[in-house]
């Protein structure tokens, strides 16, 4: 059996092919990466040295991710980082390789909501037409539908709050998310490579405990010492707010200034579909792939307090 992860390179695909690396031997795993080129020497040894095959796969090169996808049974793939009609194209490439390819299961990554009705994220057309191309597809699959991932708030939005003077903005108001941990995504990955999945079916992946951004903002000022103000905001406020920090509105936007990665039409509704009380439903699919809870790094305890202390004034260093 040969197991391909494209995106290898990346945060979250990366921390599926660590997974891979230790529960299959490195000779039955194929990593890809956009670029090559842009690998680290220390990664790309780590995993030859482990038997690992490591070819470049293009999302926008079709015939390219053919040949790279060549011998994989099955393959997960890691959605395009950009928004709109470009990576719904993107994505269609890389189904369309993967049947050009032999490839017999794909695990692909969409988000949470893509298939519940009044959910307008912006990112939610891109996958629920990624997800009916796959469905039709004629391949075996599983869908994972990610809920927005506990990281951002340690990173993304204590960043954007500093550049602020210390605001902690969004538009969430008084609304509850069940975020997903990477690791746990990942492990959930794996999983469904593996084949741990039932077939052609989707998992929701969320924590189970809902927690407020008003209380994560008030835990981490209250454990790093910073006197951040969480402060719940209009559309209109929260879009002038990013402005400010020289984020764009779409992905096709100018990102030379921008401190994240992301555009304020993503940032905007997800957030807003936090206070709408979309995002805090809890699901245990986690559980039900890997046989262990999720990872509750927002749980008030002594413990988690002191875990969370230690993870923000590391990431305040770095700054």
């Amino acid at each position: 059996m040969k197991y391909l992860v494209t995106g290898a390179d990346g945060k979250l695909a990366g921390r599926v092919a660590e997974n891979m690396l230790k529960q299959v031997d490195g000779k039955e795993l194929i990593f890809t990466c956009p670029d090559i080129s842009r690998l680290s020497a220390e990664k790309k040894e780590k995993w030859e040295k482990s038997g690992v095959e490591i070819r470049e796969a293009n999302y926008d090169r079709e015939e390219q991710m053919t040949l790279s996808f060549q011998g994989a049974d099955r393959l997960f793939f890691i959605s395009s980082i950009i928004n709109g009609p470009k990576r719904v194209e993107q994505h269609r490439k890389v189904i369309e390789a993967c049947k050009r390819a032999g490839v017999k299961h794909i695990t692909y990554t969409s988000f949470f909501g893509a298939d519940r009705e009044g959910y307008h994220q912006y990112v939610l057309p891109d996958h629920r037409a990624t997800e009916k191309t796959l469905r039709e597809s004629g391949i075996e699959y599983n869908i994972m539908r990610n809920n927005l991932y506990m990281e951002n708030y340690l990173t993304t939005s204590v960043m954007l709050a500093m550049l602020s003077n210390n605001v902690w903005g969004t538009t969430a108001g008084e609304g509850k998310v069940t975020s997903i941990a990477k690791d746990d995504s990942a492990r959930c990955g794996a999983a469904l490579l593996l084949g741990k999945g039932e077939p052609n079916r989707a998992y929701d992946l969320t924590s189970t405990i809902p927690l407020s951004q008003r209380e994560i903002c008030g835990m981490i000022a209250e454990k790093s010492g910073i006197p951040f103000v969480y402060k719940p905001m209009t559309e209109k406020e929260f879009r002038e707010y990013l402005e400010a920090l020289h984020i764009p509105s779409t992905t096709d936007g100018d990102f030379s200034q921008a401190p994240v990665p992301f555009c304020s039409n993503d940032m905007v509704t997800n957030e807003a579909g936090i206070s709408e009380g979309q995002m805090g439903i809890v699901t245990h699919d986690v559980e039900l792939l890997t046989g262990r809870k999720p990872l509750e790094r927002f749980i008030l305890s002594k413990k988690r307090k002191e875990s969370i202390q230690l993870r923000i004034l590391s990431f305040l260093f770095l700054l």
